[in-house]
């Protein structure tokens, strides 16, 4: 029998603290869990659960993220062919109970302790939403001054996830019924909002810059749910458009980021990655996935989302250095880096690059 590598026993020994980890969150509840309790449920020591995860907290949203990811589609799912019919499904597929034994509601404790980061993932998902709304709806951009469709998709994602919350009470207390939610959704269709977008100034410059572009392995697109692979669709790190790094602090820029107007792939980092990207991936990932099932593919937001825990993207980028508050742009063409910029706007800066250099 051929004698495994240390990154294939690293992979065996992270997947069965998982499964332990798993069953202790379903049969005891986050606050009565014990990290030894699992170490000894996997048959592992306790040092070869903490060589793994940082604590308790970070155990339990990595199998929360692991869950999502497995997930399948709820049987006869399929996509809207008009708004209301996709808001219909989307609502439809939230409300689905999934036999995970956990649940998806964060247990209030530990919302508590992740709740700046909850807030930012907010923002996120509304954006994502709204794109993929007004992709379906035809909402056409002209002029300086944008409508758009993101004030739906939060009141949207407002009632999904409230009347979430309620159904996690003891005996669903107070909770509507899964059809009132997916017949509220569908009316939210028709909604007209005063919702608006403009663009702002860069507060940065770019930089000329000229070196080859290789893409790193492994990079796993929260929005399509697969590996970016060679040839795949959409997306800067094929060889043309923007990669942008957004730490946890500046995630409010991924919507000026997404309508940059060209393909565009967002590197997700962290001064946390351990606690803050499995959240994301649970958070994020779970609405990308019901945004699948419920909106036709030509629908799905023209962007990539990429969790980036080693920095590899960004390093790739030309920025080594990142963290919660990074702000930072790479133009890609012709697949070489040819812009850069650091800080506040710095998509919009290395635009600007390739309008002077057309101009030129």
């Amino acid at each position: 029998m051929a004698r495994l590598t240390r990154a294939q026993t690293q992979e065996r020994t992270r997947a069965a603290v998982l499964v332990a980890a798993r069953a202790e969150f379903a049969e005891r509840g986050y606050r009565d869990v014990k990290v030894d309790a699992i170490a000894e449920r996997a048959e592992l020591t306790r040092g070869a659960v903490y060589s793994n995860f940082p604590g308790k907290r970070a155990l339990y949203l990595a199998v929360l993220a692991d869950l999502v990811e497995r997930t399948p589609p709820p049987p006869g799912a399929r996509p809207g062919r008009t708004l209301e019919e996709a808001l219909g499904a989307l609502a439809r597929t939230w409300v689905t109970p999934v036999p995970d034994g956990i649940g998806r509601a964060l247990p209030p404790e530990l919302a508590g302790e992740v709740a700046d980061v909850l807030g930012a993932l907010a923002g996120v998902n509304a954006v994502l939403l709204g794109l993929a709304t007004e992709a379906l709806a035809g909402v056409r951009w002209d002029g300086p001054i944008h409508t758009r469709r993101v004030r739906l998709a939060e009141l949207v994602l407002a009632l999904l996830h409230g009347a979430r919350q309620l159904d996690s009470l003891p005996g669903g207390a107070g909770a509507p019924g899964a059809y009132d939610v997916v017949s509220a959704c569908e009316r939210l269709a028709g909604l007209v909002m005063d919702d608006w977008w403009a663009p702002a100034e860069p507060a940065v410059e770019a930089r000329e810059d000229d070196r080859e572009w290789v893409t790193p392995e492994g990079l796993v697109d929260l929005v399509r749910g697969r590996g970016i692979e060679p040839g795949d669709g959409v997306g800067a790190v094929l060889g043309d458009g923007v990669v942008a790094v957004l730490g946890v602090r500046r995630w409010d820029a991924v919507e000026r980021v997404a309508r940059c107007g060209v393909p565009v792939t967002i590197a997700l980092v962290t001064d946390t990655p351990t606690e803050v990207l499995p959240l994301v991936r649970a958070v994020v990932g779970e609405l990308c996935a019901a945004v699948r099932v419920a909106f036709p593919e030509t629908a799905w937001p023209e962007v990539r989302l990429v969790c980036d825990p080693g920095g590899r993207l960004a390093t790739a980028a030309g920025f080594a250095e990142t963290g919660d508050t990074t702000e930072a742009a790479a133009l890609l063409s012709g697949g070489r880096v040819v812009a850069t910029a650091e800080g506040t706007g710095a998509v919009t800066a290395v635009l600007g690059v390739r309008s002077l250099s057309r101009e030129g």
